[in-house]
């Protein structure tokens, strides 16, 4: 595997439909937000084999996460405006935390490579 900005450009400009927070991000960001998926990927499935198209899918999904405004949102901004030109309101359902935002369609790429389904859910502690 050797996850790079190059590939990653030319997967993402052909293969996900909401590419501007991608396109937007300098270079460097863009290494980041590579360095990180392939490691939260390869952390969080240790066993499986985690192709580059998984890698840019979840790029893709940071880099909208951890845009300009949705970082006030994680910061704890609940809403701002600019005088005559926008207003933003945060809603409270948003994400958190970086596993959060592995799409399914991640899911789905190493699930196809491995032979194997992996699901977004996961089984969690409750009270009755």
């Amino acid at each position: 595997m050797a996850v790079n900005i190059t590939d990653a450009d030319t997967y993402i400009a052909a293969n996900c439909i909401d590419i501007e927070d991608w396109t937007d991000c300098d270079e460097a960001k863009k290494q980041r937000i590579i360095n990180v998926a392939h490691r939260t990927l390869t952390t969080k499935y240790p066993k499986l084999t985690i192709p580059d198209a998984a890698v840019y899918e979840f790029s893709n999904e940071l880099a909208i996460a951890f845009n300009d405004s949705n970082r006030l949102q994680m910061q704890g901004i609940a809403s701002y405006s600019v005088t005559g030109v926008a207003s933003f309101t945060f809603k409270d359902w948003a994400k958190s935390g970086v596993e959060a935002w592995i799409p399914q369609s991640a899911l789905d790429i190493i699930g196809g490579e491995n032979g194997v389904k992996i699901g977004a859910r996961q089984a969690k502690w409750t009270v009755l």
